[in-house]
Formats: structure tokens, sequence, C-alpha cells
């Protein structure tokens, strides 16, 4: 009897495989971090073979932990990081170079290119993006203009791209030998290559790039059978989910009415909002990405503020600054002061991402004195979090005429109790974290189960929420107010950094 639901989590910084019952209880889990690349400033890859490498190793050890075999598991479905970008030889199954990571920012050449006749808008309507380093689709014109023989192979058929969901899928199907070469709307929606309303590739945009159309996956639904595992030890199991990991989170969130949203906190933060079946255009520097589709219904879209660098600030404050050995101990230093210090920090690495859209940007520090002490950069570091969070909030409020009453949050950074109770105070509405906060696996588990009959619709998924802890605003206004207006001024700093 097919028991459980697999789920391959393969995030920017590790792969996971958890397995889960009909009541969205994890029954075992297993993850293994992988390689950050940085060859240059702004340059940021994946080793992809390292990536399919670590995913079979996690897929054996969650099974092994509780004694499972393929029998026992009725589909798997797969949530991927968004927008890294993979070129690999069909025949030989090997990447022609590294992953390129979607906050990789090689392509900032390629965005002036474009940008230069119709501005930085000049695609949108057609794919609800704006021009950003971020998309997949300019990362893969890099690829077959500056990897020797990468166009060729792309135009002869040779190579294939993907997003790593494709990556993934292509190789646990059979990879050479008649691997299922397929990508999701939702991860479709991010290459910056497809048309939102007709969810298929669009001629004139892979015109516009010179993108040739035979290195491209099929566009599939979310939730559907997509092909047999054939690899150990999952081998026979049908591999049917499929979601980019915000939509994931989304779904995991089961927020399936119009005006439902949710934030991941994780390497970056990301805000949806599901606007149903009709594309929301942003006037207010959103995106405009496809929710999900289930089987043959219409697809659902959403509004999404993409946020760059959130977890990954902690990290940096870890690894490159040497604040604290392990990410848990920030909450504790923060905790140590009474509050900012009246420094705010502001994350740019990468540019800035919504409502701002900013690739020239640059991080900033602003507000040091004598007085500032770690702690206080520490404490400013998860509060630029919560005050980029209220960016995104306050543009989807002003592109979906409706107010937020409260935010259902997961991710990571949701164990952070001082970080959730100063994003209830900046935004003013309550937090509430769910008693599942893996919700970005489970989503693609929803997907794969709905695909195959374990769950029968997504009443049998709203079941299985529930509340854990809800954080209500406490803070002055005016105080609130303060703090806002400082970020304001600090992220206006952080303007034209790059020449």
């Amino acid at each position: 009897m097919s028991e459980y639901i697999g789920a391959i989590d393969q995030g920017t910084t590790s792969t996971r495989f958890i397995v889960f019952d009909k009541q969205a209880n994890i029954i075992s889990v297993a993850q293994k971090e992988h390689e950050q690349i940085y060859p240059k400033p702004g340059w940021v890859e994946h080793n992809p073979l390292e990536i399919l490498n670590n995913t079979n190793e996690v897929i054996g050890a969650a099974l092994a932990r509780a004694n499972l075999s393929a029998k026992e598991f009725a589909a798997v479905g797969i949530t991927n990081q968004r927008e890294t970008t993979v070129l690999w030889d069909r025949n030989t199954g090997h990447p022609l170079c590294n992953a390129l990571v979607w906050m990789d920012t090689r392509t900032d050449q390629l965005v002036q290119r474009f940008a230069r006749e119709g501005g930085q808008d000049r695609f949108r309507s057609k794919t609800g993006l704006p021009l950003a380093t971020y998309f997949s689709g300019l990362k893969l014109l890099w690829i077959l203009e500056n990897v020797e023989g990468a166009r060729r192979k792309a135009e002869q058929g040779e190579a294939l791209f993907g997003n790593i969901n494709t990556w993934m899928a292509w190789n646990l199907t059979g990879g050479p030998q008649g691997g299922v070469h397929v990508t999701d709307v939702t991860n479709a929606s991010r290459t910056m290559l497809m048309d939102l309303t007709t969810c298929d590739w669009d001629t004139d945009m892979l015109t516009q790039f010179n993108i040739p159309s035979t290195c491209l996956p099929k566009i599939v639904p979310s939730s559907a059978p997509y092909g047999e595992i054939k690899t150990a030890p999952l081998r026979g199991t049908p591999l049917a989910g499929m979601l980019g990991d915000q939509q994931a989170a989304l779904v995991g969130q089961t927020c399936f009415a119009p005006g439902e949203a949710k934030n991941t906190y994780g390497t970056g933060s990301f805000l949806l909002m599901n606007t149903g079946t009709e594309p929301v255009q942003s006037k207010a520097g959103l995106l405009t990405t496809l929710a999900y589709q289930f089987g043959k219904e219409k697809p659902h879209y959403a509004l999404e503020g993409a946020i760059a660098i959130t977890g990954a600030l902690v990290q940096w404050l870890r690894d490159n600054l040497h604040f604290f050995d392990v990410a848990d101990q920030i909450e504790p230093l923060a905790r140590s002061v009474a509050d900012n210090g009246d420094v705010y920090v502001v994350p740019a690495f990468s540019g800035l991402y919504a409502p701002y859209w900013k690739d020239d940007a640059r991080g900033v520090i602003a507000g040091l004195t004598r007085y500032a002490n770690k702690a206080h950069i520490s404490r400013a570091a998860l509060e630029s979090t919560a005050y980029q969070v209220r960016d995104v909030v306050e543009a989807m409020e002003i592109d979906s005429g409706i107010p937020l009453s409260s935010l259902r949050t997961d991710g990571g950074m949701v164990v952070n109790e001082l970080l959730m109770q100063f994003q209830a105070d900046i935004l003013k509405v309550p937090v509430i974290r769910p008693k599942m906060v893996e919700t970005t696996a489970l989503g693609s588990a929803y997907a794969a189960g709905l695909a195959v009959g374990y769950w029968q619709n997504i009443e049998d998924l709203r079941a299985n929420w529930g509340v854990d802890k809800t954080w209500n605003p406490q803070m002055p206004d005016t105080l609130r107010d303060h703090y806002y207006q400082s970020w304001k001024k600090a992220v206006s700093r952080s303007y034209a950094w790059v020449d």
C-alpha cells in the first residue's frame, strides 16, 4: 500500500528529501548542503552534478531512517530554487558549465542592452517581469554567448536548458536514456520567455533574446504525472508534482483563495498573494507570476514581492564577519541590546529587488557611531528583513487593492521570535506561524499527491493547516514611523553605487 508522499526540496544552500503522510506529518527527513561558488564579485554558481548526487544521497538517507521502500510511496514532487539556470549535454548528461544561481548578477550588461530600447518594463505586460539580472532567460543567453560550443549544441538540440526542477526531473526519469524534459508553469514563468496568458513559450521573446526553442523543455501543469523515477531507491515511483519554491510554499500554506498571502523567510524572502485565474499587472514594482496549475484546471496567478537577501545576511554575519558561530546565536546577541542603536543594514548585495528593482545598489550599514557594537548590527540585520517585507506589503496593497489583515509565515527564519515580533510591529498586523513550517516541501508533496489521487481536493489540504503561534503588534505608532522613515533613508543611500 502507498502510504506516503515524498518531496525533493532543492534550495539555494542545501537539498532535502522529506517524507509526508496524509495528515502532512513529517515521517522522515534528510538534508545536505552544497558548495556556494563565487568566481568573481557578483557571480554565484552551483555545481549541478553535486546537487544531483546530494539529492540521491538524501533520498537514500531519509528512506533508510524510516525503513521505507519505493512501494510505500504514492508519488514524489519537486520544489526548487527558481531562476537558477542549467544547460547540459543531452547525450552525456554533463552540464556545459556551472549553474548560474538566481542571485548572480553577471547579466547586468545584458539588462542594460535590452533596457536601452523600451526601458526596464518593456516586456512586463507579456511576461509579468521587469528586466533584471534575476531571471533565467538572460542567464541562458549569457551561457550561449560565453560558453564555447553552447550555442551550436543548443541550436542542434544537443543541449537542454532548465531550471533545477527540470535538471532533476530529467535525471530522475532516465537522463540520457529517455529522461523527461519538462518544466512546470511556475518555473517557466520565471524565465522571462513565457507568455503569461497562454502559458507557452513566446516566440517574440525567444527572438528578442536569440534563444533557440530546440533547447527548451515542455511546459506542463504543476500537478500531473510526468513519468516514473528510474533511479534507486525510488525506482517505479511516479514523479507527479513540480513547483518553484515560493509557489510551493503558497500551496503548502493552502492560500487557494484570491487575497490570501504568505511570506517565506529563507536565503531571500518572498511574499506571494493569490490573485485568482487572471494575471494582475503590477504598477508598484511587484512581479506577476504563476501561482500553480493543478491538472487541467485553469492556472492561478499571484503577485510576488521578491527580496534577494534576508537569511543570507545572517549567514554573511556568521561566515564573513564571524559575529557568531551558528545562525541561531543571532537572536540572543540581538536581544542583548534594547534596540538597534539607530543602526540600519541595507543588504543590497545583489542590488535591490522588489519594489525598487535597482541593480546598481549595493549594501550599506548606516547610522554607525562609536556607541554601536556587533549586537546592534545583528539586531539591525534582523530588522532589515522586516522592513523589506513591509516595503513589499505596501506595494502589494497598492496593486491588489486588498489590505493585508494578517501574514502567514514559513521558512527557516520563523523560529526567530524577536524577528517575528518586530515583523508584526512594523507591519501593524498579526504574524502567524503555522504548525507545519516546512511548507515549501509540503506544497510540492501536495501537488504530487493531488495528481495521483492521494489527496482528493484542496479541502483535504486545508484540513491539515493549523496555527502554532501568533504575534500581535505592540509598538507605538510614533516609534514605528521613526524606524521605517530611517530605514527608507538608509535604502536611498544604497542607490547608484555601481557605475
